[in-house]
């Protein structure tokens, strides 16, 4: 079986090699319940350049290590944004590319989501071609609880998989969706039950890499034209996420989500 010295750069994802060219990758920061930090960030960002090019790999899968996908940013990095327009245009310049670079990998990515996943994590699980979530897993975007702004994937995409209705509520109220009202209202594919996922993930992985690649690849591109549609939608909103790091709303944002309280926004007093 190839090796996977492609990949030896990645300090946060494990990657393994399965039959039929099958790359299962690991988020691994289980201490942090898969946390984005700085690294993380910048890995999620260029590791679907290298699966692109990687030619022992026809399918891709991402998951999390132990009970969560990916449980929103560190507090790290949202403390590196607040009031640095340095790093707030390397940051935003990295969500863009993990938006862009899933949507324009040749490979099919799928993704296993086990447990929570919030921001940059959520990115990379409702991005992927295909999604499958545990029904016991829950999602929420999570900006505007932060303070910010819905940026990252949410505008290109939700609109897109649940309609324009269910994306004004869940991402102007950050409800936490669970795994079966996710597949109900479209915003992932299929939903399982969490001691069935991996195995249904295999199914539908192996499926699709032994299928016709050149059809199979020629879709996705074909499909991901509706997302391209929406750029200059995303391109503002990602802006408009960036900009709310100037404000004192994201500030008592970022102290309530430590504090474990409820937020008390400057701007709603």
């Amino acid at each position: 079986m190839a090796d996977l010295q492609l990949y030896e750069k990645y300090e946060h994802l494990l990657f393994e090699r399965r039959d039929h060219g099958i790359l299962w990758i690991t988020i691994n920061r289980p201490e942090r319940f898969n946390a984005t930090n700085s690294r993380l960030h910048w890995e999620l960002s260029k590791v679907w350049l290298d699966v692109g090019e990687d030619p022992d790999t026809l399918v891709a899968v991402i998951t999390g290590s132990g009970q969560a996908f990916s449980a929103g940013g560190d507090f790290e990095l949202i403390e590196e944004q607040i009031g640095n327009f340095n790093r707030i245009q390397e940051v935003a310049k990295e969500a863009a590319d993990i938006v862009y670079n899933i949507a324009d990998c040749p490979k099919t990515v799928i993704s296993a989501i086990n447990g929570v996943a919030v921001g940059a994590g959520l990115v990379v699980a409702l991005m992927a071609d295909i999604s499958f979530m545990a029904q016991e897993a829950r999602i929420t975007d999570g900006h505007t609880r932060l303070g910010v702004a819905a940026g990252d994937h949410a505008v290109i995409l939700w609109p897109l998989l649940c309609g324009l209705a269910k994306a004004r509520y869940y991402l102007m109220t950050c409800d936490f969706v669970d795994g079966v009202e996710a597949e109900r209202i479209g915003l992932v594919s299929k939903a399982v039950p969490r001691a069935e996922l991996d195995e249904a993930v295999m199914q539908c992985a192996v499926k699709l890499a032994t299928g016709p690649q050149s059809a199979i690849r020629w879709t996705k591109r074909s499909l991901n034209l509706w997302l391209k549609q929406a750029a200059p939608s995303f391109e503002a909103s990602l802006a408009y996420e960036m900009l709310g790091f100037f404000s004192d709303d994201v500030r008592e944002g970022a102290r309530a989500l430590q504090e474990r309280r409820p937020p008390k926004f400057p701007s709603a007093r």
